[in-house]
């Protein structure tokens, strides 16, 4: 891949004073894109989303939090 720089080249901007300026009632030039910045490749690199393992442990810890509360709350009626 070639780098290009995406910004662009003052001398060849219409409107710019020579600090780089715009002057009143002039538009500034428009944000330059950088070409590299595509959509990611996802043959090579496949979204997968949230793994079996980490999610099962996340659910478990959330469960036996709220197990907790539920007892502790019926341990303060009783």
């Amino acid at each position: 891949m070639t780098y290009v720089n995406p910004d662009p080249d003052p001398r060849l901007s219409t409107g710019l004073e020579p600090g780089g300026g715009v002057p009143p009632g002039e538009t500034p030039p428009a944000e330059s894109s950088m070409p590299e910045a595509g959509p990611q490749d996802l043959l090579s690199n496949p979204a997968k989303g949230w793994a079996k393992g980490p999610m099962t442990l996340i659910l478990a810890v959330v469960l036996i939090f709220a197990a907790g509360l539920l007892g502790y709350a019926l341990v303060l009626i009783y």
